[in-house]
């Protein structure tokens, strides 16, 4: 699967890497550290395509049949 197809997949949500202050502005609405959010390491597929780099927070816009669109956020750490 070529890079291109991986964000055509149905099961691949969207991806974007946040400015830093977006991500600061998600850190205190959240009132949590970016050490508190999930990890991604910077090896995978995703990272890699996005440009993603340790310490950088992803923003996941997923699907969901009950709650329509939610944000999900990652930190980016070295594999």
């Amino acid at each position: 699967m070529s890079e291109k197809e991986i964000f055509t997949h149905e099961l691949v949500p969207e991806h974007k890497i946040l400015m830093k202050n977006e991500s600061q502005k998600i850190l205190k609405e959240l009132n949590i550290t970016a050490n508190q959010l999930p990890k991604i390491v910077d090896t995978d597929p995703i990272c890699e395509i996005i440009g993603a780099k340790t310490g950088d927070i992803i923003e996941i816009l997923r699907d969901s049949p009950t709650a329509g669109k939610t944000k999900y956020y990652r930190l980016v750490i070295p594999e």
